[in-house]
């Protein structure tokens, strides 16, 4: 990998970052309070992270990319994001309940509610797994025109 596109990973990785905190906290904040279930919290907050990583990614991580038209970039990064969704909300729904009953076998006095850690780990690994798809999908079809 090249030193722009070491960059450009590393820019991406903060963008998902920022990402990040704006997925677990709407979604800790909808699931918690019990708003909304765990798996459409996810959802929710997935769109709202999606929103945030667009708007970074198009301004800061491909600055350089104005080949194409911000609505066909809008279309291509929410296909990406959308697939990205269909890949992370059966992951976290099995590792959600997977992790839950492990959650408060390792953990049933800590000061972290079992379903809390149970919830925020699933979260985290499916995150991490969308990552690098989105990575790799944005950046070889959504800012393909980036050199």
């Amino acid at each position: 990998m090249n030193s722009k596109e070491r960059s450009r990973f590393l820019r991406f990785a903060v963008v998902g970052a920022i990402g990040a905190v704006v997925d677990f906290g709407i979604f800790n904040l909808l699931s918690s309070t019990k708003i909304l279930p765990a798996i459409w919290a996810s959802v929710v907050s997935f769109i709202c992270a999606v929103v945030s990583n667009f708007i970074w990614n198009r301004f800061w991580t491909y600055p350089d990319s104005r080949g194409k038209k911000i609505g066909h970039q809008v279309f291509q990064f929410t296909l990406v994001s959308l697939i990205g969704l269909g890949i992370r909300t059966p992951l976290f729904a099995w590792l959600e309940k997977v992790l839950v009953v492990q959650a408060s076998r390792w953990f049933p006095n800590f000061f972290l509610s079992p379903t809390f850690i149970g919830h925020n780990t699933a979260l985290a690994i499916a995150v991490l797994v969308v990552m690098m798809w989105n990575f790799i999908a944005n950046r070889y079809w959504t800012y393909n025109d980036v050199k």
